[in-house]
């Protein structure tokens, strides 16, 4: 089957990112004042996610700098729900990964999912919190902020939400997807922040390209307030693609270093994981391969209707089945058809079309990759008519290794 050569489309975005996460991190920790609300010698758990934050490492390495510096004992620990297998090794080795351990930050990791039930809400729900952190004389939260992959309300992911969902370990966290997170999220946390000695919470936003946007250091009478505002401006920063109505998009890797949900429902459309509306409508998702960031956990394949040996040969059934089991979406862990290799995935595709010489069909590395892209030429008209799009009238075709991998093209 003959396919159709591709474009490459720029889109631009809102990059402005801070340059000097340290500083800026330092400024707002010297106004906070930490050396007026604790004693020397306290100790101090820093409880830190597994989603993919751009400054990860440099934004907890100046908060236990910080924190050593006013004479407070800081250790890491983990607050990621079930990810990692639902292990405390498993964890600690996802830390590792995104360049958060021992070594590189000079204190320890101290890694298990043990937990501790501090109530239940009017909703019936039990909150739990992660013994280590209750073990801590404070409690120190980073989070992203950004627009949750299951729910929509005024506080999605962050600050409440690691303390709610992520501090909560595998226990915690399966225990309030039974329930309504859009309605429970926000109590958990006003809970945990009664029981729990919350000193102060690290919010980011991220550009569209990745960049760190915005710091606020919260106080834990802020959290809510925080999560709220900078959701609106997360959403005015997300990354989508610029056109609605695609009979194929190829997708060259999937992962949860890219998205909770391993390929953001946000951006494919909320109506693979949830129903709805099929808004975009994105009529065949193909996804290549996962990443090695993701340690087997595939969650969100589900929402893809093919993909390829190369993606079925890693995956951990055990962490993805437990990430399912774990968020209650239990779909995200269905299986997809899987083919050979890349070429037999997307000639599978456009046979299912009447004419592919005239496909609608898009590229992209991953849904947290959106500035550059490519599109067939049935696409190209709708996108020259659009503000900030730059289209390169070059053709590129479609080139595959001798097993059938698909080739990246030239960046």
């Amino acid at each position: 089957m003959k396919i159709s050569p591709l474009y490459k489309i720029k889109q631009q975005f809102d990059a402005a990112s801070i340059e000097d996460v340290k500083g800026v991190v330092g400024g707002q920790f010297e106004q906070f004042r930490a050396g007026d609300k604790t004693d020397p010698g306290q100790t101090v758990a820093v409880a830190v996610a597994s989603r993919g934050t751009h400054d990860l490492p440099s934004l907890v390495a100046t908060v236990v700098e910080r924190l050593l510096a006013v004479g407070l004992k800081p250790y890491i620990i983990p607050a990621m729900g079930s990810h990692g297998g639902a292990t405390g090794p498993g964890q600690a080795q996802v830390l590792a990964d995104l360049g958060i351990s021992e070594e590189t930050m000079g204190v320890p990791v101290v890694s298990n999912m043990d937990v501790v039930s501090l109530g239940r809400l009017d909703s019936g729900a039990e909150v739990f919190f992660a013994k280590d952190a209750l073990d801590a004389d404070h409690v120190v939260v980073i989070n992203r902020i950004k627009p949750h992959t299951a729910f929509r309300g005024e506080v999605e992911s962050g600050l409440c939400k690691i303390m709610a969902v992520g501090c909560g370990k595998q226990k915690g966290a399966s225990n309030m997807h039974k329930f309504n997170l859009a309605n429970t999220v926000v109590p958990a946390a006003q809970l945990i922040m009664e029981k729990a000695p919350i000193l102060f919470g690290i919010a980011v936003t991220e550009n569209a390209t990745g960049g760190t946007h915005s710091i606020r250091l919260a106080r834990p009478e802020e959290f809510v307030d925080a999560d709220r505002e900078l959701l609106k401006e997360a959403w005015t920063l997300f990354p989508r693609l610029p056109v609605d109505d695609l009979d194929i998009l190829v997708v060259d890797e999937m992962g949860k270093d890219v998205s909770g949900a391993g390929i953001d429902p946000n951006v494919i459309g909320f109506w693979r994981r949830e129903g709805g509306p099929r808004e975009p409508d994105y009529r065949t998702l193909i996804v290549l391969d996962l990443t090695p960031q993701s340690h087997g956990n595939a969650t969100g394949i589900g929402m893809a209707d093919l993909v390829t040996r190369r993606l079925m040969d890693k995956l951990d059934l055990h962490a993805t089945q437990m990430n399912a089991l774990t968020s209650k979406v239990l779909r995200s862990a269905r299986l997809p058809i899987s083919l050979e290799n890349d070429r037999i995935a997307l000639e599978t595709a456009l046979d299912g079309v009447p004419d592919p010489r005239r496909v609608r069909m898009a590229r992209i590395k991953n849904t947290a990759s959106l500035e550059t892209f490519w599109v067939t030429e049935s696409v190209l008209s709708e996108l020259r008519s659009k503000q900030g799009i730059t289209v390169d009238d070059d053709p590129l075709q479609l080139d595959f290794n001798d097993e059938g991998s698909l080739l990246p093209f030239p960046s």
